[in-house]
């Protein structure tokens, strides 16, 4: 689906969230690699999915009310076959209908699960007097506690991508560090161009959220995305 009819319809919904499946959609069409993913109705289609895009997958619940997945039991990771998966997809629907009675449930997510690798980040938001402003940053504790990041205005040149992860603290984490190879800055600079240009495209986008995104020596995937929407 093209990106400006992904945001069309959520806004014709009333949503300002759009939902895990749409957000990867939107990211995968502005050039960003992402963790193989599939929207399904119900624990019978979850498991062709899971057949078709092979193991181990991760199941996520798909919701306009839920938020924090994990917290109704929303999530389930390393699946490894089948009959896992049916299991797996029965147990969340359970888990949702009792601790999110109330939820819509739209289906669940069904995704390849990601290689372990260096965890970054990547967002952006539409800033009142800059415009669209995009950051760079690696992930986990770096985020969260020593606001290790670095900011761009849009437009966003390859050049200005590789300046933008040279600025962090922790910069020598992508370079290979004790014995870790180091990352792919060229596909991590793909992405942090496609975030650019999908909030200069998309004036309905307020914010865009990309974490994690793992990197590794030859590549890099997004796994998570989350975009907010401004209702009109």
């Amino acid at each position: 689906m093209d990106p400006r009819e992904i945001v069309g319809k959520a806004l014709e919904e009333g949503r300002r969230k759009l939902l895990e499946h749409e957000a990867l959609e939107i990211v995968k069409a502005y050039g960003a690699p992402i963790a193989e993913a599939k929207l399904a109705k119900d624990p019978e289609e979850a498991v062709k999915i899971a057949d078709e895009i092979g193991y181990p997958v991760v199941l996520k619940i798909v919701s306009p009310d839920i938020s924090h997945k994990s917290d109704v039991g929303g999530v389930i990771v390393g699946l490894k076959n089948h009959s896992q998966v049916l299991e797996a997809a029965k147990k969340i629907f359970e888990n949702v209908r009792r601790n999110a009675p109330k939820a819509r449930i739209t289906g669940l997510l069904v995704q390849k699960m990601a290689p372990p690798g260096l965890e970054v980040i990547v967002g952006g938001l539409r800033d009142n007097v800059f415009g669209p402003v995009v950051m760079f940053g690696l992930g986990g504790i770096f985020v969260e506690v020593l606001k290790d990041v670095s900011f761009r205005i849009a437009p966003i040149t390859e050049e200005d991508a590789y300046e933008m992860m040279k600025e962090i603290k922790s910069a020598k984490l992508l370079e290979g560090y004790r014995g870790q190879p180091p990352v792919d800055k060229k596909s991590l600079a793909k992405i942090i161009i496609a975030v650019a240009k999908l909030l200069e495209e998309n004036e309905e986008v307020e914010s865009i959220d990309l974490n994690p995104i793992i990197a590794y020596p030859d590549s890099a995937v997004v796994v998570d995305a989350r975009v907010i929407l401004r209702l009109k």
